[in-house]
């Protein structure tokens, strides 16, 4: 069984609630629709009804367990916006309506007030906006304060194992991310990987250097990530710096790692020092090695929210809803 196969059995018959802001898009039905057949959790819809009930009448997309929220008329909106104003004095009562009725807001309101278990957008928002409302309303990880993403790449024959999968991270997010960021990056990654992958997380710090084979201050920040995330999370395993072929080659990290180390040679989550090296290696690894790329999932929220591209199809949107379902489980 593939991984999302195996994340939607995982999540299935247990009636976890899915909220989906952006319900007037045709996809978001479909997914809305696929979501419930496949018993995958409970999609809420947010928007103008009357604009969702034409749209599904269009595309023939039955009703049957999904719930359709009006933004505009509810008798949450005050609740969301008396909890949104807490811990902000500079804040009214009626910019605090007016912020939690815009629909990411309000989905990320319904996670964070325990109404509903995650929601997932994209289609329609830039993923800046998402963060910006995750951020203002769900809030971050205990001890990070970086958003960041990953993609979780399935390569169909590696080292002769099939379908291996790897998580890469950041490749979507952080353009140029300091030490402290990166540090945040690899903290949430080992959290993804431990919920999306079948055995524990191997974090690889990647650069173009192997424990100290090249000298720059790009490989500097890298150690100094490294160092950071050592004594944040001491019992995970992690190393580096290390060149991509010394994190997963064995070979390799047999001639090149001179000490002990968990991770050379055999690691499963790999991060990347910049938004370029990440995005580039991404992008050769789906398509030079016909790699399965799912994702990006955004990561380091409190709570489970994800981010979907503007091009996704009904069927990413149901997967990304299965994965981040995954989170909860």
């Amino acid at each position: 069984m593939d991984i999302i196969a195996n994340v939607k059995q995982k999540v299935k018959g247990r009636g976890l609630r899915v909220t989906l802001p952006e319900g007037e898009d045709e996809r978001v039905l479909a997914a809305a629709e696929k979501i419930v057949d496949e018993e995958i959790g409970r999609p809420i819809l947010l928007g103008n009804p009357d604009k969702i009930e034409a749209t599904a009448k269009k595309i023939g997309i039955s009703f049957e367990g999904i719930e359709v929220i009006n933004l505009k008329n509810n008798d949450k909106l005050d609740t969301y916006a008396a909890e949104y104003m807490k811990g902000r004095d500079n804040i009214t009562a009626s910019l605090a309506r007016r912020m939690v009725s815009k629909s990411l807001f309000y989905g990320a309101m319904m996670v964070r007030c325990g109404d509903s278990d995650i929601a997932v957008a994209g289609v329609a928002h830039a993923t800046a906006t998402l963060i910006q409302a995750g951020k203002l309303t769900v809030g971050m990880m205990p001890g990070i304060k970086t958003v960041s993403s990953y993609f979780l790449m399935i390569i169909p024959n590696f080292q002769g194992r099939k379908d291996t999968p790897f998580i890469y991270a950041d490749c979507a997010v952080n353009i140029d991310p300091t030490a402290e960021q990166l540090a945040d990056i690899a903290i949430a990654s080992a959290a993804s990987a431990r919920r999306v992958l079948r055995e524990d997380p191997r974090v690889a710090m990647l650069s173009f250097s192997t424990k100290g084979s090249a000298a720059s201050a790009s490989i500097d920040k890298v150690k100094k990530a490294f160092q950071i995330v050592r004594s944040k999370e001491p019992r995970l395993a992690i190393d580096g710096e290390f060149q991509a072929d010394s994190a997963i080659v064995p070979r390799v990290a047999a001639k090149k790692v001179k000490e002990p180390s968990e991770v050379a040679g055999k690691a499963n989550v790999l991060i990347f020092p910049d938004l370029n090296s990440g995005n580039i290696a991404y992008k050769l690894t789906q398509y030079m090695a016909n790699a399965q790329a799912i994702g990006p999932f955004l990561q380091g929220f409190a709570k489970p929210l994800s981010d979907l591209s503007r091009g996704a199809s009904s069927e990413d949107i149901v997967n990304t809803v299965a994965m981040t379902l995954a989170q909860l489980i």
